[in-house]
């Protein structure tokens, strides 16, 4: 999403040098400003310069609707790709910037923290399978503390780097079985308990998912 995005705004910028206000006061006041790319904006002006609410089009069918500020999308607003992508939320300096939702055209959604185009802060990510994921998220990776959860029961709750479960975490199956204890590139790593509905228990290392010492300790 986000060179989409940017191709979008250097395109708008590059642009404006030939626009040609058609109708209204483009200067100071209600007008409509089109350019040489098919591209329109209707919506406030002031000091010639897209200042207040406005509509911006392109000739794919991408639109935004919502606050400009000193000619970029500052403040609350929509924005539609012609892919099918649509953000709605908190614009600054033509960034997704602050909180919003953004569903994808695969039927994922995402509710929460954006800076810079990009995933970044405490989200929530809904998968059209019904599997989700709370927490933290860097650079539109999970990273940091989160819960992850599966349609069947199955959760994970612990540390993420890099969209991976690593660090310290819970597993718990949908059979019961439960793991406490370390994780590395989503695979049981290091000390840790395993318990199963039983009662049984395994305390020990693991490594690659598989217990080290596969005898159970009651």
């Amino acid at each position: 999403m986000k060179y989409v995005i940017i191709a979008i705004l250097v395109f708008f910028h590059v642009s404006t040098m030939h626009a040609e206000c058609i109708e209204g006061d483009c200067a100071n006041g209600q007008g409509i400003l089109t350019l040489p790319g098919g591209q329109k904006y209707v919506g406030e002006f002031k000091d010639d310069k897209k200042n207040g609410q406005g509509v911006y089009t392109w000739p794919n069918g991408q639109k935004y609707i919502g606050e400009y500020k000193d000619d970029e999308m500052n403040g609350q607003g929509i924005l539609t790709l012609s892919s099918g992508q649509k953000y709605a939320g908190e614009f600054k300096d033509d960034k997704l910037n602050g909180k919003g939702t953004c569903l994808y055209p695969d039927g994922r959604k995402y509710i929460g923290e954006f800076r810079d185009y990009k995933r970044n802060g405490q989200g929530t990510l809904t998968l059209p399978n019904g599997q989700k994921y709370v927490g933290e998220f860097k650079d539109n990776k999970k990273n940091g503390q989160g819960a992850y959860s599966w349609p069947n029961g199955q959760k994970y709750i612990g540390e993420f780097k890099d969209d991976m479960n690593n660090g310290q975490g819970i597993l718990i199956l949908a059979n019961g079985e439960k793991y406490i204890g370390e994780f590395k590139d989503d695979e049981m790593n290091g000390q840790g308990t395993y318990t199963w509905p039983s009662g049984q228990k395994y305390v020990g290392e693991f490594k690659d998912g598989e217990m080290v010492d596969r005898e159970k300790d009651n």
